[in-house]
């Protein structure tokens, strides 16, 4: 067996050990907050009341994700891991501390645990969106609804991401009647509220977009994500990924609408955002692969300007770019330097992920497009990383 053969043996039984260590860790945590929760059922005490709901709602959506069988990739047992985290036990009184001191410190404690649920059960609505599970989407983002309201109030700007993901979970259910609804919402406390970002406009536009679409409205459903390009672009600029969205969803309405050009020059803007987005994210965990990933803290991060994902912003760059590849490889004049792009643009994904199999796998479908090219077009640089990577990984053994 090979060096690099070894090493990526003993890496994958690691993983594995570790997860397991963490699925026991669940086990362990969800059976304390279940008996905490039932110990605290009849309390008269409104924080520690506040806390049984909070245990109680996580509990039962950790129990969906669990039935749906995401406890097997390790993404998702992070997610689990750092919900778990939140269930613990409130702060407890200090020696020679006043009823009211410990109520403070018990009453902090709790909204500091509301609003990291509020942001958890977020990322896990969206990320089941972009995943396609949208019956499971829809309790989490009810959930993130309801933490919502506790930390900011029924009329907050704050509660419009919880009603953009129940409405994008409802389009994707065909209840566009329940997603106009929805819809409505957002909208009314968006226009109604001076201090809504264009990051949040942005979202508004992008989802009564998709509502448009899917109700065969064309020209509605552009204008609506023209208004959510414009924003994104606003907020960060048109090169950037969180502008991807927009240009995804209005590539898809002129692929509806057999405009294949301006489709191609589209989806073509998504390819080189994500390129040049992971690219330099690639270049920093070359430069220090002993670091963390660059995907999935819980919170956006910057690190020497190079821009962390959330769980749920990893899973829209995958269905983004396989869908793209998928178009480029089905059509009937396929364009192999737009395929070599995306399918080096996936490779370098995977490799973030850690998933070194698969990007090997679109690696060689990178090259393989590249060499099929004729001699005088300038292609994409052939993928280094993994060679980069592997190297390192020998010295380090």
């Amino acid at each position: 067996m090979s060096s690099w053969q070894h090493v990526k043996e003993n890496e994958s039984t690691q993983a594995q050990e570790e997860l397991e260590r963490s699925r026991q860790k669940i086990q362990t945590a969800l059976k304390a907050a279940k008996e905490r929760s039932n110990k605290n059922s009849n309390s008269n005490d409104d924080i520690d009341t506040k806390f049984n709901q909070l245990q109680n709602l996580g509990i039962k959506l950790l129990d969906i994700l669990r039935d749906s069988g995401t406890d097997q990739h390790p993404d998702w047992i992070n997610l689990t891991e750092r919900m778990c985290q939140l269930l613990s036990p409130l702060e407890g009184s200090m020696p020679f501390m006043s009823s009211s001191e410990e109520r403070e410190i018990r009453k902090k404690d709790l909204l500091t645990k509301q609003t990291k649920m509020m942001e958890l059960t977020r990322i896990i609505g969206r990320k089941l969106l972009f995943e396609g599970k949208h019956n499971q989407a829809v309790p989490a983002a009810v959930q993130s609804l309801r933490f919502s309201i506790d930390v900011h109030g029924l009329n907050s700007v704050n509660l419009v991401p919880s009603y953009l993901i129940l409405a994008e979970a409802s389009i994707g259910l065909g209840k566009l009647s329940q997603g106009d609804e929805y819809l409505a919402q957002a909208e009314w406390t968006v226009l109604k509220s001076p201090d809504a970002t264009a990051a949040v406009k942005s979202k508004l536009y992008r989802n009564i977009g998709l509502l448009y679409a899917a109700k065969g409205d064309y020209d509605n459903a552009l204008r609506m994500l023209s208004e959510d390009i414009y924003h994104a672009s606003k907020e960060w600029g048109t090169t950037d990924i969180h502008a991807c969205g927009g240009y995804f969803h209005m590539a898809n309405v002129f692929f509806r609408q057999n405009k294949m050009d301006v489709a191609d020059s589209l989806y073509s803007q998504v390819t080189d955002n994500w390129f040049d987005f992971l690219k330099e994210s690639v270049q920093r965990k070359i430069a220090s692969p002993a670091a963390t990933g660059l995907l999935g803290p819980t919170e956006k991060v910057e690190l020497d300007d190079v821009v962390m994902l959330d769980e749920a912003q990893e899973a829209e760059a995958m269905q983004m770019l396989n869908a793209v590849l998928d178009i480029r490889e089905q059509s009937p004049k396929q364009n192999n330097l737009s395929i070599a792009k995306v399918c080096h643009t996936l490779s370098m994904l995977y490799f973030l992920l850690n998933d070194i199999q698969k990007a090997q796998e679109l690696s060689s479908k990178a090259q393989d497009a590249s060499s099929r090219l004729p001699t005088n077009v300038e292609t994409v640089s052939v993928p280094t990383f993994l060679k980069l990577s592997h190297e390192k990984s020998t010295v380090r053994t």
